[in-house]
């Protein structure tokens, strides 16, 4: 089966949920969150909504979801941030993860969360990718949007810009470029994956003119990625680098920064995009936009992206496969 986590609960991950269970689901789905609130979020949009607490045999039929508790501690109001409620987003990503990693849930869906409200609750949070890979315990992991038609993998993810050439590097190169390479074989069924990798700089560093870490960090992990048989090119200047999906077969493109690559990604397939985390040990997706705070409670939530990264989860672990 797979779990949902709705995120921020005065987002729209709760009216995402609601709108999903309308219809009959091909895989089971589990939802961790407060039943009661969710209960409230379906009455607010006109909806109507059985909920389910055998989490052990998810209900896959329209109207009808299943819901493991995970509280909140004060009332939700659509639309308005408390603080007091952010530990109630961690619980139920913390009974998601533990459920994957012992096997009960075959991947975990993500709804989007509030960063600033789970930092200012005193929790250090920087995004989903990084407290995966922190309660996964897993060293390396890479965070990739999959969209448009392409796929954009990140070397570095939610940092400010002054620190992304301070921590870039090779040995963090080629780590993140073998579990994007691994993880298209392996996972995406991609067996000879063609990768394409940015430059840091504008026109990849101008041969050392404006900046030295394509010649010094990039350039020597790609070279040594192709001397065993990869097909990696780059560093390439990042302003032309989408070029290459009209004229060539690629499978994915490497990037330094977060908006050095999405922008052009979400431009392309916004509300159909989903974000992967690559190198965890189980199947990990979410959609690809925020929490919407201003549109939460209207029923005017695009559910086009959380399908997607339900087909996706359900593709990855196999239940299109037939297996549950």
């Amino acid at each position: 089966m797979i779990v949902f986590t709705p995120g921020e609960p005065a987002g729209v991950g709760l009216d995402l949920v609601v709108q999903l269970a309308q219809d009959k689901r091909n895989s089971p789905i589990v939802v961790l969150c407060d039943p009661e609130v969710l209960q409230e979020r379906a009455r607010l949009l006109d909806l109507s909504l059985t909920i389910d607490a055998n989490c052990e045999s998810p209900s896959s039929d329209p109207q009808k979801i299943t819901v493991c508790s995970v509280p909140v501690k004060t009332p939700v109001q659509p639309g308005v941030l408390d603080i007091a409620n952010a530990k109630s987003v961690l619980d139920a990503l913390d009974m998601a993860i533990e459920g994957c990693l012992c096997g009960k849930y075959k991947a975990l869906v993500t709804g989007p969360v509030q960063k600033s409200v789970i930092q200012e609750a005193g929790f250090e949070f920087s995004g989903h990718t990084e407290y995966l890979a922190d309660k996964s315990r897993t060293e390396n992991v890479v965070m990739m949007l999959e969209g448009g038609g392409m796929r954009v993998a990140l070397a570095t993810t939610h940092l400010p810009i002054h620190r992304v050439a301070k921590t870039l590097s090779r040995e963090m190169i080629e780590a993140k470029l073998r579990i994007v390479i691994e993880s298209l074989q392996k996972t995406f069924l991609v067996p000879s994956p063609r990768i394409l990798v940015s430059g840091l700089n504008p026109h990849a560093g101008e041969k050392g003119h404006l900046g030295l870490e394509e010649i010094e960090i990039i350039e020597p992990v790609c070279q040594a990625l192709r001397k065993e048989g990869f097909d990696i090119e780059g560093p390439l200047p990042a302003d032309t680098l989408f070029a290459g999906f009209a004229s060539e077969s690629v499978d994915a493109i490497f990037v330094m920064y977060h908006d050095q690559g999405l922008p052009v990604l979400k431009y392309a397939s916004f509300g159909e995009a989903v974000n992967v985390t690559l190198g965890l040990p189980f199947v990990r997706t979410s959609v690809d936009h925020g929490t919407a705070l201003d549109i939460a409670g209207f029923g005017t939530a695009d559910l086009g992206s959380t399908k997607a990264a339900i087909r996706l989860a359900e593709r990855l672990s196999g239940f299109s496969h037939g297996k549950n």
